[in-house]
């Protein structure tokens, strides 16, 4: 019997120079949708999937992030003497979604050193990799069609969604082999921004990654990209070469949060799905269709 995905490992070190300078001060991943911060999204997804232990793996200006899922006597101590319970009863529920664990990112900068500085809390675990601004909305949770995926045949897994030619210069892309059934693919290959001319498939890498300890001797061994930076998908494209790897077509709906538009976007989508918001929300849509 093969053991469950029930770690995932989330690099939250990055500096969100995008969002300069909101996020001089606040980490990118604690930019709010609506009320909560997207690293809150992400991390409720996992948890959904049936994921036990979060692994968030952080810099030194990270601190608000371990912050948020730690507990807060003193304002749940003040909700609770205002008589505000719901409010008290989401904050302390914010704290016991999963049993967090944080590591200090150390080494060269790059997607392949967070899931290597982590590795020793794996042992001999399949585990869950996502990225803290990454958010998919739909009826479950796209941790959970990975998880699905590799439980059935136990290889690492993939996530991936459509894109276009300029989607081939933002993303990894994955060249299938063979489809083995709707929307999951045996791999051929993986491609890092490889452009549209150097490539026929429109699957982007960019939903996570279902891996298993199989891949650390290739992080360990892995050198630089052309831009110096250390990439995770080099490192699976190596491991691809012995180890059969699948993709699983996410069924979702994306929203990249590091980007302005993006985090924009995900704020109104939420809003348009919110019973208290939703009506509100697409008067103000109209009122910008006029304009």
């Amino acid at each position: 019997m093969s053991q469950p995905v029930r770690k995932i490992i989330i690099p939250v070190a990055g500096l969100g120079t995008r969002f300069l300078p909101a996020t001089k001060a606040m980490p990118k991943e604690m930019l709010p949708i609506i009320d909560k911060p997207v690293i809150q999204y992400v991390v409720e997804e996992a948890v959904a999937s049936g994921i036990t232990d979060v692994i968030l793996v952080t810099s030194h200006a990270k601190r608000p992030v371990e912050d948020h899922f730690d507990d807060n006597e003193e304002l749940e101590s003040m909700l609770e003497r205002q008589g505000k319970l719901d409010l008290l009863e989401e904050i302390r529920r914010i704290s016991k979604l999963a049993n967090f664990i944080y590591v200090r990112q150390k080494g060269p900068y790059g997607t392949a050193t967070p899931v290597l500085n982590a590795s020793n809390l794996i042992g001999d675990e399949p585990f869950a990799v996502v990225y803290g601004d990454e958010i998919y909305l739909g009826d479950q949770p796209r941790v959970k069609q990975m998880i699905d995926v590799y439980e059935e045949y136990q290889k690492p897994v993939i996530g991936v969604v459509p894109t276009d030619d300029a989607g081939t210069k933002r993303y990894g892309i994955v060249e299938p082999k063979k489809e083995v059934r709707p929307g999951v693919f045996q791999l051929d290959n993986l491609l890092e921004k490889p452009g549209p001319e150097k490539t026929t498939s429109r699957l982007a890498a960019n939903a996570g990654y279902i891996l298993t300890p199989a891949i650390f001797p290739y992080l360990q061994k892995l050198g630089p990209s052309k831009n110096g930076e250390y990439v995770l998908a080099e490192a699976i494209q190596q491991m691809m070469k012995k180890e059969q790897t699948y993709a699983c077509t996410i069924n979702g709906e994306y929203h990249d949060t590091g980007s302005k538009i993006g985090w924009i976007k995900a704020n109104v989508a939420m809003a348009l799905k919110r019973p208290d918001m939703a009506e509100e929300m697409r008067d103000v849509v109209k009122s910008f269709r006029n304009k």
